[in-house]
């Protein structure tokens, strides 16, 4: 009987679209590898490479992916939400609603779960015995940040039955609407002056980008023989480019497409019109890139890799700054040189940083992988209002806890969420309970 991995490669049906599964581990590994590569540590703190080295900035429209993990998001959401719908017989829009949440929130919230538990536990143990200064603190305050992406995310879970009903009647108009009306938030925020406007954009500029993912659901994206198939993805990379170029020439955007300590404009909190437009580009760029990839994911060994690889992706993204972090701290606890970033030293001792940080996180994936593995299928029944709260709870709790973090646990420390001050321990109580709500509402009797 041969393992896991290997069953499942070999079950996979003809019929599975073997790139996406690809694109989504490809997607969040070059997410990992640039912040590791980007994180600029000494003794007095944590540092961006690319504020110390700003002509590294131009990576960053390369390294700078999430917008192809939502694309692909968008895809996944969309053929689960019409296969629920086709196995209810008699089931209600809010049933089917909450059976959705359920299922595709599961491997995503239960890891995610877990490890806000165990940092909130280690944070409370190492302040109650004096700890939270220097590395410790800063660790304490940044190993949150990445859920930021889980909050996203989960909006575009709550929102798809309503843009995938609007897709379906306007197509590519809907996208067109979401993108015009991130632009007119850019209007607003720099021409008008327009104070919080720019929030907004949080929702148009991650949905337009979801969006193209319930278009390549549809075979819109690309479609035809030879290369008439690759005349829009052509389309939409060249003109995504050309006008994130142009944006950035003319504009107030800055160059990078991440944000940067210190700019008074970041692209990516709040998202602007320049980075939808480099997500386009990335779009049609990975879309020019399916036929040879589906071809390397016709071998055995490389479609074994990406479905290894792709049961263990959450759980890698969640604990890998805290290897990353903890590498750093063991190097000043055995006293060895952290050289000043961006210097030949830095530079040499880079891959052996990489190397032991990617051994950590093989670690701490072996220890806390069982919880990303799928649980058994849910009936479609449910309570639609309640999975809603849920869900709502559980994307305030984590965009909360990514902004105040562990840090000043004991004293209250705050950060503003909308406006409205939270703190870690609320913000762990508002995601626990969103999460049980979602399951709760999800579960019902009838068919699997």
């Amino acid at each position: 009987m041969g393992s896991p991995v290997r069953v499942l490669a070999e079950a996979t049906p003809d019929t599975r679209d073997r790139y996406v599964d690809l694109l989504r581990v490809a997607s969040l590994a070059a997410v990992v590898l640039g912040h590791w590569l980007m994180a600029a540590v000494t003794p007095d703190g944590v540092g961006n490479l690319l504020a110390v080295v700003p002509a590294l900035q131009p990576l960053t429209w390369l390294l700078q992916v999430m917008p192809v993990f939502f694309f692909v998001g968008g895809f996944a959401h969309a053929l689960s939400y019409r296969s629920l719908l086709r196995k209810r017989p008699e089931g209600t829009a809010d049933s089917v609603y909450a059976a959705f949440l359920r299922a595709r929130l599961q491997r995503l919230l239960r890891p995610t779960m877990v490890f806000v538990l165990v940092w909130g536990v280690a944070a409370l143990l190492i302040q109650l015995l004096g700890g939270g200064d220097g590395l410790t603190g800063v660790t304490l305050r940044l190993v949150t940040q990445p859920l930021w992406f889980i909050g996203i995310y989960l909006a575009m879970v709550a929102f798809t039955p309503p843009l995938l009903r609007l897709h379906e009647r306007y197509g590519w108009g809907a996208f067109a609407g979401l993108a015009g009306a991130a632009a007119a938030v850019d209007v607003l925020r720099f021409a008008a002056g327009v104070p919080y406007v720019e929030f907004l954009n949080f929702a148009f500029v991650w949905l337009a980008v979801h969006q193209l993912g319930f278009l390549r659901a549809d075979g819109r994206l690309g479609a035809g023989p030879g290369l008439h198939a690759l005349r829009r993805p052509a389309l939409l990379a060249g003109g995504g480019l050309i006008t994130a170029v142009a944006l950035v020439a003319a504009g107030p955007y800055p160059l990078s497409m991440v944000g940067m300590p210190g700019e008074k404009v970041s692209n990516m909190a709040p998202p602007t019109l320049a980075l939808l437009c480099h997500g386009l580009w990335l779009v049609g760029a990975v879309e020019l890139l399916r036929a040879p990839a589906a071809r390397l994911l016709a071998r055995s060994r490389a479609w074994r890799t990406v479905v290894a690889a792709n049961g263990v992706a959450m759980t890698a993204f969640l604990w890998h700054l805290t290897a990353m972090l903890g590498v750093y701290g063991a190097m000043l606890a055995l006293d060895v040189p952290l050289p000043e970033p961006a210097t030949a030293a830095w530079w040499a001792q880079t891959s052996l940083r990489l190397a032991v940080a990617a051994a950590l996180t093989a670690v701490l994936v072996a220890a806390f992988r069982t919880f990303e593995r799928p649980a058994p299928a849910a009936a479609v029944q449910g309570h639609g209002p309640l999975a809603a709260l849920g869900a709502t709870l559980t994307l305030l709790g984590v965009l909360g806890l990514s902004m105040v973090g562990f840090a000043g646990l004991l004293e209250g420390r705050t950060a503003l969420l909308i406006a409205i001050p939270v703190t870690a321990p609320a913000a762990v109580a508002m995601t626990l309970c969103g999460w049980l709500l979602v399951e709760r509402a999800g579960r019902g009797r009838g068919v699997r």
